[in-house]
């Protein structure tokens, strides 16, 4: 009796041993799961990290950057063309730029199936102002300050530095910025609008499903074509002595119905202003979505020689190595490229840039001319790469990358913390770092996520970004990144 009691009661403790341990397993996380956010949370704190072992050694560093900025209006992409009755086209195409509904819809098609960001000017004013008003009519839209200048002065700003903004702004527009940015321009009562058409991964449009988050951006500007605040950035910046002079927001001119010769004018004027920069003053160019070949060959012949550094997207890279190569401009290229494609393009454009230098100045019995390339950072959905040549005055570049794919992050989420709840890792889990054979390859490690190596002249970093999944905002998202990775090189 007692051994069939001890029996039938250890068959009902083990039963419902077994019963805990079933339960357990099924509530606890899948195994991949806890692993993924176990290796998220490594590869954030090795960032942070890494971004933690450099500062700017001045108390506020002084940064002037110019040129322009206006008001975005952000609106649901798909959402704004339904409510103006715009549907799908069975025709993506590319435009220079847009002069009636059809092409926009066309254009819109062409970047948002690949999930590419593009900006084009609108010519045609009544369409633009539609879009417009039916902007301000969609539930959810926001009014922020844009601009790749004001833009990138609010994040050096936020990240410790005195800025002088080269832009024309209403007195409203002045108001709202950092108590740290001075504003050299003129005041104007409307300023520019730009149409920020965002939309998230995976967002439909008829028979298109966009392949990645990003935005298509519409203008019909007026001011920022004309660089208008170049006279008051030039009188301002000769007493402000900035450590580092950042210039962008020039595709303003791009496809722009300037008179004969007013575009290269006002180009060599700028050119003019940088050449003069102290040499002890870094100077950086940030690039944006050029079409315009004639715009470009300008660039590079009048604004690209006196740059030190360079900043730009994956879209950006290929079409001003196109162009170096003498070839027409890539007007789309893959929105999501590998790592060793966008190095093998880096280091191309590098040598070219500082060929072209070396070239120039040898044909110039005058002396030197113009700055060779010693900085040069593209910034992707998946990493950000940058380029330093030893020796150079850029410094933390290890710091600066990983400063620059937190940022990606801080901005696209809309907050300064960073969830890994709500960030991916779509970088392979190694890398070449060529498409040539036999290339070395690079595991993506947690606890060391950035990887640096010297090559020829040049030390190469390169930094995993932890992808934002619950979108807030891609506009912008070079522009800060950009000046977040500048702050600490400076």
């Amino acid at each position: 009796m007692e051994r069939g009691l001890g029996f039938s009661f250890i068959k009902y403790a083990t039963a419902a041993s077994l019963a805990v341990v079933l339960l357990a397993y099924w509530l606890q996380p899948p195994p991949r799961v806890s692993k993924l956010d176990s290796r998220l949370d490594l590869v954030l704190s090795s960032l942070l990290r890494a971004e933690g072992k450099a500062g700017m050694n001045d108390a506020r560093p002084r940064v002037a950057i110019g040129l322009g900025g206006c008001v975005d209006i952000i609106v649901d992409g798909v959402t704004l063309l339904h409510k103006l009755g715009l549907g799908p086209t069975d025709q993506p195409l590319h435009h220079d730029y847009i002069e009636n509904a059809e092409q926009l819809a066309q254009s819109f098609a062409y970047f948002f199936a690949p999930g590419a960001a593009a900006e084009r000017f609108v010519s045609n004013k009544t369409l633009f102002s539609q879009l417009v008003e039916a902007s301000r009519e969609l539930p959810g839209n926001r009014w922020s300050i844009g601009g790749n200048a004001p833009v990138m002065a609010g994040r050096m700003a936020t990240e410790g530095c005195d800025v002088l903004l080269g832009g024309s702004y209403s007195p409203d527009f002045a108001d709202i910025l950092s108590q740290h940015i001075t504003v050299a321009g003129n005041v104007v009562e409307e300023p520019d609008i730009h149409l920020i058409l965002e939309y998230p991964s995976g967002a439909s449009w008829g028979q298109y499903t966009s392949r990645r988050a990003n935005r298509y951006i519409v203008h019909s500007d007026d001011q920022n074509p004309y660089l208008a605040s170049l006279q008051d950035f030039q009188v301002k910046l000769q007493d402000f002595h900035p450590k580092l002079l950042v210039m962008g927001g020039l595709q303003m001119m791009d496809s722009f119905p300037f008179q004969q010769g007013e575009r290269e004018t006002l180009l060599s004027e700028l050119g003019r202003l940088l050449s003069s920069s102290s040499p002890h003053t870094g100077v950086h160019f940030e690039m944006a979505s050029f079409v315009d070949e004639g715009l470009m060959g300008d660039l590079l012949r009048l604004v690209v020689p006196h740059a030190d550094s360079l900043g730009m997207n994956e879209q950006e890279l290929p079409n001003l190595l196109s162009l170096l190569r003498g070839t027409n401009v890539t007007v789309l290229s893959d929105p999501n490229p590998r790592v060793a494609t966008v190095l093998d393009q880096m280091r191309e454009l590098y040598r070219l840039v500082n060929r072209r230098h070396s070239q120039a100045n040898e044909d110039n019995s005058a002396g030197a001319t113009g700055r060779r390339l010693t900085r040069l950072h593209v910034h992707t959905l998946a990493f950000q790469a940058i380029i330093v040549t030893r020796g150079s005055q850029w410094k933390n570049t290890m710091s600066a990358v990983a400063k620059a794919s937190l940022t990606a992050n801080r901005h696209v989420c809309g907050s300064p913390d960073i969830d890994p709840s709500k960030a991916r890792l779509i970088m392979d889990e190694s890398f070449s770092i060529s498409r040539q054979e036999g290339s070395q390859r690079i595991p993506l490690e947690e606890t060391r996520p950035v990887s640096c190596w010297d090559e020829d002249d040049y030390e190469i970093c390169v930094a995993p970004v932890l992808v934002c999944t619950e979108v807030y905002q891609t506009a912008g998202g070079g522009d800060n990144v950009s000046a977040a990775g500048l702050v600490l090189q400076i």
